[in-house]
């Protein structure tokens, strides 16, 4: 091929890798998003299935999830956030409101968009802070893993609720009440 006709066609560029990691994870929180549509703050409260998981719960968890992961991912010191065994972080509290609750999702999501969107490579490996539930040997996780945790841990908690919102009254992601 001549190089006059290399340059009539070009080689279509790639996404890049960390813009396709963020665009799964947004279709994750969107779909958890849709769960929480009209609901009161007692609805979000309220426990439908054996589980101690509520609505307003589980957003809880992924707000906090998504601000402590994006710490690790950005400080990379393979220290404790202070809030990441924090067990009240699976339940509402009496304080807590949907709306807020939102916000602060709202606000942890944009934070691990920008943090990501900063990275210089998404193979970059930090630390993982010790935990009780940790190996006897410290783990390295790249941002990229971090990532791909990110969006299994909203996938599944996406799942919770949608099984949640039904049992609260029919509505689900694909049928709204």
């Amino acid at each position: 091929m001549t190089t006059a006709m290399q340059n009539q066609n070009p080689a279509p560029s790639l996404p890049d890798e960390c813009d396709e990691l963020l665009h799964a994870l947004a279709e994750q929180r969107e779909l958890l998003l849709i769960t929480v549509r009209g609901l009161t703050d007692a609805q979000a409260a309220r426990r439908t299935t054996v589980s101690e998981l509520t609505l307003g719960g589980i957003v809880k968890h992924l707000a906090q999830g998504e601000e402590v992961w994006t710490q690790i991912m950005v400080k990379g010191d393979g220290e404790l956030p202070d809030s990441m065994l924090d067990m009240g972080q699976y339940r509402m509290a009496e304080t807590d409101t949907l709306t807020g609750l939102l916000e602060r999702y709202a606000a942890a999501s944009r934070a691990t968009d920008r943090a990501v969107a900063a990275l210089p490579d998404p193979g970059r490996r930090v630390p993982l802070p010790v935990t009780p539930w940790s190996p006897p040997e410290r783990e390295y996780w790249s941002a990229r893993r971090i990532l791909l945790h990110l969006i299994r841990e909203t996938a599944q908690h996406a799942g919770h609720a949608d099984i949640i919102r039904e049992a609260l009254d029919g509505a689900n992601t694909t049928a709204q009440r």
